[in-house]
C-alpha cells in the first residue's frame, strides 16, 4: 500500500481548489460581481500554474502559487467582511460591481426559501432584468452563503500538505 505525499497531496489540493473557484466564478458571472469574477480568474489561473508546477516539478511556479495563496487567503477575509458589513463595509455599495451592474449577488436575489419582490430603481432607472431586489423570510441569509464559500476558499488554502515521501508496497 502507498501513502500520498506531498506532491500527491498538493496535486489533489489543487484540483478541489479549482473545483471550488469554478464554481464560484459560476455564481458571480450570474451576479455580475466583477471584482469577484476577476479574482476568480487570477486565482483559477495561479493555482492551474501550481497544479503544473507541481507535477513538473518547477519550484518557482509552486512559489507563485504560494505567494498567491497569501493573497486570496487576504481576499477571502476582505470579502467576509464584506458580506457581514464589518468595518463600515456596506452590502450595497458598488464596490464589488464597479458600479457597472445594480445587481449585488446572485444568492442575495435568487436566494431559495425567500420572498422576492422587486424595486424599481430611482433615478435613471436600471437596465432590463437589473432591478434591485428586496427579501423576506430567508431561513439562512444569503450575505452568509457569500461569507461560506469564502470559508471554504480559506480552509482549502490553508489545509497543511505532508512533505513525507511516498512508501510504496510496504517500503519505507
Amino acid at each position: 500500500m502507498g501513502s500520498c505525499s506531498g506532491r500527491c497531496a498538493l496535486i489533489a489540493l489543487c484540483a478541489f481548489q479549482l473545483v471550488t473557484a469554478l464554481e464560484r466564478q459560476v455564481f458571480d458571472f450570474l451576479g455580475y460581481q466583477w471584482a469577484p469574477i476577476l479574482a476568480n480568474f487570477v486565482h483559477i489561473i495561479v493555482v492551474i500554474l501550481g497544479l503544473f508546477g507541481t507535477i513538473q516539478y518547477r519550484p518557482r511556479y509552486v512559489m507563485v502559487y504560494t505567494v498567491w495563496a497569501a493573497v486570496w487567503v487576504t481576499w477571502n477575509i476582505f470579502i467576509i467582511c464584506f458580506y457581514l458589513e464589518v468595518g463600515g463595509l456596506l452590502q450595497d455599495s458598488e464596490l464589488l460591481t464597479f458600479s457597472l451592474s445594480r445587481h449585488r449577488s446572485w444568492w442575495r436575489e435568487h436566494w431559495p426559501g425567500c420572498l422576492h419582490e422587486e424595486v424599481p430603481a430611482v433615478g435613471l432607472g436600471a437596465p432590463h432584468g437589473q432591478a434591485l431586489v428586496s427579501r423576506a423570510g430567508c431561513a439562512l441569509e444569503p450575505s452568509y452563503v457569500e461569507a461560506l464559500h469564502s470559508g471554504l476558499q480559506i480552509l482549502i488554502t490553508m489545509v497543511p500538505v505532508p512533505s513525507s515521501k511516498c512508501s510504496e508496497g510496504g517500503k519505507s
